[in-house]
């Protein structure tokens, strides 16, 4: 999808109310069903918290709940991407630590005996 059509079809999003944006999503998966070439992937906390949502509508939880769960489902995401991010970024500096060290020794080993 090119940019100006997926700006186009935010914009109209957002002028929606919830509850007509989720007839929209309802068609959309639809057309997603029947047309997709691939299905649309997400990380498994996404997955996580469409399935949350899709119960909720299930049982027919008034939007504005709906909505507000979603919220703190999402900053909770966000929370968790932070996370992550410093986790791996942690990792990584050890990593370089682990490897400036191992280089340090080679130096040692490589130096001859005194003679």
């Amino acid at each position: 999808m090119n940019e100006i059509l997926r700006d186009r079809l935010l914009r109209k999003l957002d002028a929606l109310p919830d509850d007509k944006a989720y007839q929209v999503l309802d068609y959309v998966e639809f057309l997603e069903s029947r047309y997709a070439e691939r299905p649309a992937g997400a990380p498994p906390f996404q997955r996580v918290a469409e399935t949350l949502e899709d119960t909720l509508r299930a049982g027919r939880v008034p939007v504005n709940i709906i909505k507000g769960t979603m919220d703190a489902v999402g900053k909770a995401g966000k929370l968790l991407e932070k996370v992550a991010a410093a986790g791996k970024a942690a990792v990584e500096e050890a990593a370089k630590k682990s490897a400036g060290k191992d280089a340090d020794k080679d130096k040692v080993e490589e130096t001859p005996p005194a003679q």
